[in-house]
């Protein structure tokens, strides 16, 4: 079973930095399958609109860029998968996103497979200018630009009609464009952090490689599972390649920490309902480097003898 690992920068020990690179380091060393967390351009006074719960974060917390973390994760790494938990991808413009995870797969040796979502903000929306009603437009317009521009190159980009007649490019698309460097793999993978409604698992299945939910009972997984294993068939596309993400929450143990094995345990019931992959980690700010490296080995541990 592979094992993600959820690691928020700001829970390293002291929250610093170097604590974290230590942590990755050391759930590359253990052969941990990745490495993921999310992200937030701003957090609202308002949190009452979070969908999983009462929010628990202090106005405070720190949410660095995950992009720009993750390539300094990918210098002091050799294997493990850098992910997202999940990355707005809407709040970017299409070709921008394109090139940071291009560059991103180049300086890692073609390690990167992202998480995406639309967020639950409005305000994050707002702050770059961007309608928070448009969000599910954009995010296909984003994704769809990416996956075109890490294609073959040269390629063609369309343009919205209206655009591209204001500025005389006619016909509404550009054409010729390379952008370069292109990943190191053929395809990045991308899974969907999005409920399996009828209209995402169409979008999963025509734009993405799997589904990261957030949430959710065996039972939802189950029948998101067969969802989108229908709508691969659908689309062309092996189910048997489907991804499928799901966080497992953290069990206390007795001295405040994680229960690294409980945790795991709890991944029966989802892998038999179809899932692929899951996500562990911690919520708390960790105590030091040994509660880290302990934290590391019982979940790969655990990992390995699920």
């Amino acid at each position: 079973m592979d094992l993600c690992l959820f690691a928020r920068p700001d829970l390293a020990p002291g929250g610093d930095v170097d604590a974290f690179l230590a942590l990755a380091r050391h759930a590359d060393a253990a052969g941990l399958h990745s490495l993921c967390f999310g992200e937030h351009l701003v957090m609202a006074p308002d949190t009452s609109r979070y969908p999983y719960g009462p929010w628990g974060h202090p106005p405070d917390t720190a949410w660095p860029d995950p992009l720009l973390t993750l390539a300094a994760v990918a210098a002091v790494t050799e294997r493990i998968r850098l992910s997202t938990a999940v990355l707005l991808a809407p709040l970017r413009a299409g070709l921008v996103l394109a090139k940071e995870v291009a560059t991103l797969d180049v300086l890692s040796h073609g390690r990167v497979e992202l998480g995406v979502g639309t967020g639950w903000q409005s305000e994050e929306y707002a702050g770059v200018g961007l309608a928070w009603a448009e969000r599910r437009r954009r995010f296909d317009e984003v994704i769809e630009t990416c996956r075109l521009a890490w294609g073959d190159q040269p390629f063609s980009l369309p343009l919205d009609a209206a655009r591209a007649g204001a500025d005389g490019l006619g016909a509404g698309r550009l054409e010729g464009l390379t952008a370069r460097p292109v990943p190191v793999q053929r395809r990045i993978p991308l899974f969907y952090g999005v409920a399996a409604t009828a209209a995402n698992v169409r979008r999963i299945a025509r734009l993405g490689d799997g589904w990261t939910p957030v949430g959710v009972t065996p039972e939802q997984v189950r029948a998101g599972v067969a969802a989108l294993r229908s709508a691969y068939a659908d689309a062309g596309r092996d189910p048997a390649t489907l991804v499928v993400r799901v966080p497992l929450p953290p069990v206390p143990d007795a001295g405040g920490g994680v229960d690294a094995a409980r945790t795991v345990a709890a991944a029966g019931p989802y892998l038999e309902a179809g899932a692929t992959m899951v996500v562990a980690g911690h919520n708390h700010r960790l105590r030091s480097a040994a509660e880290a490296g302990e934290l590391v080995e019982g979940l790969a541990a655990a990992a390995k003898a699920l």
